[in-house]
């Protein structure tokens, strides 16, 4: 990605910044392109999701003829790597050597800290389109960072109430030790103990490791109405198999955060039928919106789109939103932000908007496996908000 970075810049389109001294604002505005830098995995184990967002990103911005307010883009890419380590420094390209107008990214909640502090640090606007850490749209909340996925504990906040709903009163939760993991506990104990649910205990496994027997062994014991839990990945689809190989599927009801389902459906086979999950996104909505949209999508990228796709693609609408609102003049911060804040997004997800502290206020459906197929089979929880405990913003 440097060659690439480097023919981008020597492209002649550097306006703005001290070659742009004397010239009125909006005149920049309208003649210098819009700088945009994905960071974001393109290798290791995230790099499919990291592609899935740029592609719908991309997507968003080529539906308005490639262009935010009548303005020209230009893009910038950086590899994260998935690497806590580097995301000070990554962002650090993209923001102070790139001078980028907007950062797009992450997927990995650690590299997000990264990029948090240089955006407090720099005012460069910050889009997340998935890492769902807690800090970056409360105790760590900024102006210039707005997120259009999801909390960590959003999912799991809707799980509660379904599973009171179909009598499950005692549950076991399990997950990763980790922070990913703890933050959707939380939601899930909220959710569960307000609806009247008692946790009978909560266990945990070191992250990233996948060698659930013991832990299954202790569930069989325990024998709780229903099992409770957040992983995603391939470590998902090998629980739900080693879930049901030890006898557990039609005894005790597996439920989670949607992400146990996605992507992995192939490779967990029939060990996933009847597994319940709440998300805000389901490839099954039958809604005219998100049929066009996936239709358009594959079109478009030869590829089925999943909900790193929706949020990436959201990511793009809601910079679009703000860009529209000052005509295309980014420097407008004020003006721009307000706008994002009090933006609709017309989302394949369903429609939704932005809490004070700039994560989405959305809805979470209530999926069932059949088939091979996360199935829609109701609402779980209606414009469900993030608490935004800590975050300052008025």
């Amino acid at each position: 990605m440097p060659t690439r970075r480097r023919l981008l810049a020597g492209s002649g389109l550097l306006l703005g910044g001290a070659a742009a001294v004397g010239v009125p604002r909006l005149a920049r505005a309208q003649g210098a392109p819009v700088r945009v830098g994905f960071m974001l995995p393109y290798t290791g184990t995230f790099a499919q999701i990291g592609i899935a967002i740029e592609n719908g990103f991309r997507m968003a911005l080529a539906e308005q003829g490639g262009k935010l307010a009548g303005r020209e883009v230009q893009w910038f890419k950086v590899d994260d790597e998935s690497e806590p380590s580097k995301g000070v420094e990554n962002a650090q390209k993209l923001a102070q050597r790139d001078k980028v107008d907007v950062i797009v990214g992450t997927v990995h909640s650690g590299v997000q800290m990264g990029i948090q502090k240089v955006a407090r640090e720099t005012g460069v606007l910050s889009l997340i389109p998935n890492a769902g850490v807690h800090a970056a749209t409360r105790a760590l909340c900024a102006p210039n960072v707005f997120r259009t996925s999801f909390s960590n504990s959003q999912p799991t906040l809707a799980l509660g109430k379904p599973m009171m709903d179909k009598g499950l009163k005692k549950a076991v939760w399990l997950s990763w030790k980790y922070a990913a993991g703890e933050e959707a506990f939380e939601g899930f104990k909220d959710s569960y103990t307000k609806a009247g649910g008692t946790i009978v205990k909560d266990l945990w496994l070191p992250f990233p490791n996948v060698e659930f027997q013991a832990l299954l062994t202790e569930i069989a014991s325990l024998k709780p109405d229903a099992v409770a839990c957040m992983f995603a990945g391939a470590a998902a689809g090998k629980f739900m198999k080693d879930y049901a190989a030890a006898g557990l599927k039609d005894k005790i009801p597996l439920w989670g955060s949607g992400f146990l389902t996605e992507g992995v459906l192939d490779a967990a086979g029939a060990a996933a039928d009847g597994v319940m999950t709440t998300m805000h996104y389901s490839d099954s909505l039958d809604t005219p919106r998100n049929k066009h949209f996936r239709t358009e999508y594959a079109k478009a990228f030869k590829a089925q789109p999943d909900v790193y796709s929706v949020q990436g693609y959201d990511a793009g609408l809601l910079l679009l939103a703000g860009a529209k609102a000052v005509n295309g003049d980014l420097s407008a911060k004020p003006a721009l932000y307000k706008a994002m804040e009090s933006a609709v997004i017309d989302s394949p997800r369903g429609r939704w908007t932005m809490s004070r502290a700039h994560n989405p206020v959305q809805d979470f459906y209530l999926r069932r496996v059949e088939k091979g197929e996360n199935k829609v089979i109701g609402v779980a929880a209606k414009a469900l908000s993030d608490s935004g405990a800590g975050c300052k913003l008025a």
